[in-house]
């Protein structure tokens, strides 16, 4: 399976418009990574068969309610479901905090491990990262600190043409050294082009959640290349004063960091409770930026494709 994303709640604040506040999964080779956790995410997880125990991280890019308040009631269902293996959270560190004096006040002690990653201390590194993955986190700027999230894949390792081994009669040291990227003579002492010898790399998806922040130009040189970008547009244009006041972004703001980081596809989200419809927010980040979809709750978007799925 391919990286692609599931919106779990694409309202800002409140539940409303039958949208749930924050939170989506990213699943990428049979692996689910949580991305924020709003009221009623278990719920939206069950309407929409996420496998929740597939769920080893979860990533909370700030602690405004809208975007954690969820966690709670999913970390209890794990241990009342006997949930054994452990759960990395990565978050600001006042997050560790509040789950504790929440354990504490319940008498509870759970199952499991809960291992928590404090972002402000990993921001010159990725947050996490294994063989097929790397995540980094990206400062916002909001009321309280906030992070945004890149989610990378890491190149895979070259695969040799089978004519190539024939042909050549290349030895396992000769098909190792190939693939570290050594160039390989042939028999007469002629260089062989390389992409003679190993398949093209394919393409590597991408993927950045930005939510919560005020328009932030800078933020198009840390996304510069990305696959598919989700950014926050909890206003239209004609609140742009607001919109900066609460430390938010419009619409069209959204697509003018999608334009100048140069990404494929924007996902709009994070609609304030005032907006019954997100058509005219999609058309206004249109008239900048063409590639754009407004999000809906229940939505899977495949990175790479742009294409919308009904679950």
């Amino acid at each position: 399976m391919g990286m692609q994303v599931t919106i779990l709640g694409s309202s800002s604040a409140i539940p409303a418009n039958d949208r749930y506040p924050s939170a989506q999964v990213l699943a990428y080779e049979n692996r689910l990574y949580l991305i924020d956790c709003g009221e009623g995410t278990q719920m939206q997880m069950n309407r929409y068969n996420v496998k929740k125990n597939r769920i080893n991280h979860i990533f909370i890019s700030h602690l405004h309610g809208d975007h954690y308040l969820g966690l709670m009631g999913l970390l209890s269902s794990y241990h009342l479901f006997g949930r054994k293996a452990d759960l990395h959270i990565y978050a600001p560190c006042e997050l560790e905090n509040i789950i504790e004096l929440q354990k504490k006040a319940a008498l509870t002690v759970f199952q499991y491990n809960v291992i928590f990653h404090t972002l402000e201390s990993r921001l010159n590194n990725p947050i996490y990262e294994d063989d097929k993955l790397a995540v980094s986190a990206v400062p916002l700027s909001h009321r309280i600190p906030a992070f945004g999230f890149i989610f990378r894949e890491k190149p895979a390792e070259p695969k040799i043409y089978k004519e190539a081994i024939n042909v050549y009669k290349l030895s396992v040291e000769d098909i190792l050294r190939i693939k570290r990227g050594t160039p390989f003579y042939d028999q007469n002492g002629q260089l062989v082009p390389r992409a003679s010898l190993v398949y093209p790399d394919k393409k590597l998806s991408s993927y950045a959640y930005i939510s919560d922040t005020i328009y932030d130009p800078t933020l198009a040189h840390k996304l510069k290349g990305i696959e598919m970008l989700y950014h926050e547009c909890t206003f239209g244009e004609d609140m742009k004063t607001v919109a900066a006041e609460k430390f938010h972004s419009t619409a069209m703001q959204a697509a003018n960091i999608a334009l100048k980081a140069g990404v494929s596809l924007l996902l709009l989200g994070h609609f304030s409770a005032r907006y019954k419809t997100t058509e005219a927010l999609a058309s206004e980040a249109r008239s900048v930026f063409q590639n754009v979809l407004a999000v809906e709750d229940g939505g899977t978007y495949a990175v790479n494709s742009g294409m919308k799925n009904e679950l």
